[in-house]
């Protein structure tokens, strides 16, 4: 049975991305329970949507391959539904129960760039993933 924790959230997708779509692209990672692309008012997708799979690994599996990829000519951000990238602080993203805190320092190299060097930092939920140094 499929439950929110196997709800992925979509963003970035054309206006012209439906249900059928997803059905598409996302069974190759699991068994799909759910597919939500059009507003409930309007029947008109507006760019976002949901993918719920039956099982949890199924949909980090899922989230972990097609985040960045392209759907109906257009980069999508998939994310745990209930998340977004808008709510994160700075430097701040979840994946797949693992916490990834960067700090980020910048030097101005011109008037319009700047160097930029990111040094990671992780945490996770799971005690046997840990990293050493």
């Amino acid at each position: 049975m499929a439950s929110e924790e196997g709800k992925l959230s979509m963003g970035g997708l054309s206006f012209d991305t439906n249900e059928q779509s997803l059905e598409q692209v996302f069974p190759k990672y699991g068994q799909i329970s759910k597919v939500v692309v059009k507003d409930r008012e309007t029947q008109r997708s507006r760019g976002f949507g949901f993918v719920t799979f039956e099982n949890i690994d199924d949909a980090k599996d899922a989230m972990v391959a097609m985040s960045g990829k392209s759907v109906g000519g257009r980069q999508i951000r998939v994310d745990p539904a209930g998340t977004s990238s808008d709510n994160r602080a700075p430097g701040d993203y979840t994946a797949v129960g693992v916490r990834l805190v960067a700090t980020v320092t910048g030097a101005q190299v011109g008037p319009t760039e700047t160097a930029v060097t990111v040094t990671p930092h992780t945490t996770s939920k799971n005690p046997s993933c840990s990293r050493s140094s």
